[in-house]
């Protein structure tokens, strides 16, 4: 019986590397289906090991990266807010109306808004300035004091005519009942932003980080004006976070660095239907960006990669690495700093991109908003390059094992 063109084809090929091909009675069926299924791949690792891969990255260059941190200073510029949590216990309800009842148990502060990602910063090891605008209160107080425990060089600017901002979360067991805000978003007075344009003219560092929550500092008047006194040369970044208020990136214009949410990408660019690169690469025309970190929640981010054009594969997906989620609040901030100083760093929007999104994840995975330190991060990376060796070879071993115990 003559032997299939193509199967004569591989004999041939086989023979000439002293081989031979062995024909069994057909007992035995082998499906690669299986043998796929046996060894599932782990599509986050495979994605990352791909870029990696593809951008020359290794493990290696992640480590050195992290240990320059300490090199660098940082200059944010945004709105504080100080979140609190009251914890209370339920009591009831009013017979007469449908009003809950609870009994006050005890209440926590903590520096948050651009606050926490001066803090984030300092703790990656960075020298930090901070110029924010505060109330003249007790919460004053409490952010000057914080910040000044974290070694952080607090330029506040005292506004008499507005609280510092403050959100006030009641929470009974696992449940937040109700968010109590005292804050004024009003625009700042034009004698306050001039004494922020001239903080930012003179304090002398590597980056400059633009935080705006829209409390206050960052509106339509005012963007222009504190953008242009940022000395020529220095690292631009821009964030917004306006999950319950009006803001808009694209007007912070021509900046190295962007890391909104598609949210608020979404409605900066009033785009609630183009899929996530098409709404990405207008976000890139529209802020003339260098380069861009588009966080998507569960779903990981997009990231540019090739900041001399943008087209529509100028960019990656990395899927989320969080392991265990306790806490998602306070991610954007962890990735924000951490991806600033890797770019300061390395000027690779890949490698920024995995080190702010592995600082993200370790954020997740604590309960709260805490600054976030090398040491964890570097845990987690050296917990990925294990699993990502082990997968590896685990899966090849699998799919040999399965293979031999067929023969048997």
């Amino acid at each position: 019986m003559e032997m299939p063109v193509k199967t004569s084809e591989e004999a041939a090929v086989l023979e000439t590397y002293g081989g031979e091909i062995i024909f069994t009675p057909g007992d035995y069926v082998y499906s690669s289906s299986k043998f796929i299924n046996m060894a599932l791949p782990n599509i986050k690792m495979e994605k990352l090991s791909i870029l990696m891969r593809s951008e020359n990255i290794t493990f290696a260059d992640l480590y050195k990266t992290i240990s320059s941190f300490s090199k660098y200073r940082v200059h944010v510029v945004g709105d504080t807010i100080v979140d609190s949590y009251t914890q209370a216990s339920m009591i009831g309800g009013q017979t007469k109306t449908p009003t809950m009842s609870v009994l006050y148990e005890g209440r926590d502060d903590y520096v948050g808004g651009a606050g926490v990602v001066a803090k984030h910063l300092r703790a990656a090891g960075a020298d930090v300035v901070f110029t924010t605008v505060l109330g003249d209160d007790a919460l004053k107080d409490f952010v000057l004091s914080d910040l000044n425990n974290y070694g952080i060089d607090c330029q506040a600017i005292v506004d008499e005519t507005r609280p510092t901002t403050n959100k006030n979360a009641i929470v009974v067991g696992t449940y937040r009942l109700l968010k109590i805000d005292t804050l004024d978003n009003s625009s700042i007075s034009d004698h306050i932003l001039h004494d922020i344009s001239s903080k930012i003219q003179k304090v002398s560092c590597d980056a400059i980080i633009f935080s705006d929550f829209r409390h206050g500092i960052y509106n339509t008047r005012t963007i222009p004006e504190l953008s242009a006194a940022i000395p020529a040369g220095m690292f631009k970044v821009a964030d917004s976070q306006v999950a319950s208020r009006w803001g808009n990136i694209t007007q912070f214009k021509g900046f190295d660095l962007i890391t909104p949410n598609e949210r608020e990408a979404r409605f900066s660019l009033a785009d609630q239907d183009s899929g996530i690169r098409s709404l990405a690469l207008d976000l890139c025309k529209k802020t003339e960006c260098k380069a861009l970190i588009l966080k998507m929640g569960e779903r990981g981010v997009l990231a540019s990669c090739n900041t001399s054009q943008y087209v529509d594969d100028s960019f990656f997906v990395l899927d989320n690495f969080v392991d265990h989620l306790v806490d998602a609040v306070g991610s954007g901030d962890a990735l924000l700093a951490y991806a600033t100083l890797a770019m300061l760093e390395t000027k690779s929007e890949a490698i920024a991109t995995i080190i702010g999104s592995i600082a993200a994840a370790c954020e997740c995975e604590v309960d709260g908003n805490i600054p976030i330190v090398p040491e964890v991060v570097l845990k987690k990376i050296r917990d990925m390059e294990r699993k990502m060796t082990y997968e590896t070879e685990d899966q090849g071993n699998k799919v040999s094992e399965a293979v031999c115990a067929s023969l048997l």
